[in-house]
């Protein structure tokens, strides 16, 4: 460990290395969080569609 060039290859190296897994690993993690959000969003959708259904059924029973 005399020669500093192995000191500076091994901090430049790690750097980069760190970098590529640090993005990856935050990649991932973003899609899936949107993932998720996509499916809470379809959920809800669903839930006022059928709520719309039931206040349109209600209105014509009772104007029946």
């Amino acid at each position: 460990m005399k020669n500093p060039r192995w000191g500076y290859f091994r901090i430049v190296t790690g750097t980069i290395v760190g970098g590529i897994f640090g993005f990856y690993f935050m990649h991932r993690a973003e899609l899936k969080y949107k993932e998720m959000w996509n499916e809470r969003l379809r959920k809800y959708e669903e839930e006022m569609n059928k709520r719309k259904n039931q206040g349109a059924s209600s209105e014509f029973q009772e104007s029946a």
